[in-house]
């Protein structure tokens, strides 16, 4: 699922629109929309319907803030090798991909993260140390770690 302005940009967690009142209610400072694919569908944006969620002004619990932003988990990674080297194109598949904004490899920026829907990305490896590495996802609800997720492979013949 995921969360939008008026004019079709994507809300992150870190950046809902709303101020403080009192812990926990929030009131909502601009109209947020939910998205909904059509019918089946393939997840994307362009296939979705956009209906207002909240109105500015509304009084919202933090807690119900925080419900709308479903942590990301992995299903697959593919291809789960690559070379040291890097420059690996990788697919990870799971749930609630949207709100992801960065992947690391054993602590190391991917590059070309590409969001293809909430379910699927796109990302490069970059070069690392021959060996299984944890592969973590930056994610609007924190970290997502899959502990050997990833694992280089040693050049031929080295």
């Amino acid at each position: 699922m995921g969360l939008y302005r008026q004019d079709g940009t994507r809300i992150t967690k870190a950046s809902f629109p709303a101020v403080a009142l009192d812990d926990p209610p929030v009131r909502v400072t601009e109209d947020v929309y939910v998205s909904e694919p059509y019918g089946r569908g393939d997840g994307q944006p362009e296939g979705s319907k956009r209906f207002l969620l909240y109105p500015a002004g509304t009084i919202v619990a933090r807690s119900a803030v925080g419900r709308l932003f479903t942590s990301a988990s992995i299903d697959s990674i593919s291809p789960a090798k690559g070379p040291a080297a890097g420059s690996t194109a990788i697919t990870i598949k799971g749930a609630h991909l949207d709100g992801v904004s960065a992947v690391t490899f054993g602590g190391t920026a991917g590059t070309g993260l590409h969001v293809r829907s909430a379910t699927e990305l796109t990302v490069t490896t970059p070069p690392g140390a021959a060996g299984p590495v944890s592969l973590e996802l930056a994610d609007d609800s924190g970290a997502i770690t899959k502990a050997d997720g990833f694992t280089y492979e040693a050049a031929a013949g080295g």
